[in-house]
């Protein structure tokens, strides 16, 4: 079942936006979680590696200023403002963990909420573009939001996003809790979000298949960066592999695996 289809243009900001993270610390209260981070997120998509705990949330939090940061972080060479507001008019979207829309609202309803900010008619333009983009949203626009499935919810999180013709999309654990049909379609929409120019960073558990779409990656443990590469490369690190993969059906790294993966993975 397609709930989305390619289309020649997906809702998404002008250019391709650049972050750039230099020196970020970030947590809660007295209690720091994030430590000296420096990592930047091209255009394409960018993926966030880490067990739970590792502070992959907390650094999409600290981007989009519901938790004060300390550090650089630059969008296009611009310092990114600290107010969550501001940080949205500068171009960014947040998709957060566990969807965050309004139960009780139409899926109509919450796609307006998305372009709320920009004129009437240019709303409903952005609208019918996210009908378009994801036609099966089309035929339940009028259906309560808190009825779909979870699936279905992360859809409509997603298309609210998107209706603030982001320049950069962060997504939160956009697979948890769905069944791998549907963690499949979702990545699939991420990389095609990616290509239509919005430049995506992506916090992600499941690793060989965000790899799979990802052009590069980071892998984040204990707040603190470990390791970073192209997607392809840290997919056939032994380092990662062993950490989040498994060891292979033996139970065994050979030489060859160690050697590529101490060439694949970068110190952070």
């Amino acid at each position: 079942m397609m709930y989305w289809r390619a289309t020649p243009f997906m809702l998404g900001g002008s250019g391709r936006a650049h972050l750039k993270v230099r020196g970020l610390s970030a947590g809660y209260g007295a209690f720091l979680v994030l430590r000296d981070i420096h990592l930047e997120a091209e255009p394409g998509l960018t993926v966030i590696l880490g067990p739970n705990g590792a502070g992959k949330s907390t650094l999409l939090k600290a981007l989009v200023g519901l938790i004060p940061r300390r550090g650089v972080v630059t969008l296009d060479g611009d310092l990114l403002p600290d107010e969550t507001h501001e940080i949205v008019q500068a171009g960014v979207a947040l998709v957060a963990e566990g969807r965050r829309l309004f139960p009780q609202m139409s899926v109509r309803e919450n796609l307006e909420l998305g372009g709320w900010l920009v004129p009437k008619v240019e709303r409903a333009r952005r609208l019918d573009q996210a009908f378009n983009d994801f036609p099966k949203l089309r035929e339940r626009a009028n259906q309560l939001a808190g009825t779909m499935s979870g699936g279905e919810q992360q859809m409509v999180a997603v298309a609210r996003a998107m209706m603030s013709a982001p320049r950069l999309l962060l997504l939160d654990e956009p697979s948890l809790g769905l069944a791998p049909k549907m963690v499949d379609e979702l990545l699939a929409i991420a990389r095609r979000i990616a290509d239509a120019g919005t430049t995506v960073l992506m916090v992600e558990q499941n690793v060989k298949k965000a790899l799979a779409v990802a052009e590069r990656g980071y892998v984040l443990e204990r707040g603190t960066l470990v390791a970073r590469g192209p997607a392809a490369l840290l997919a056939r690190s032994s380092v990662v592999r062993e950490a989040y993969l498994g060891a292979d059906a033996t139970g065994t790294t050979t030489a060859a695996d160690a050697a590529r993966g101490r060439r694949a993975v970068a110190p952070a």
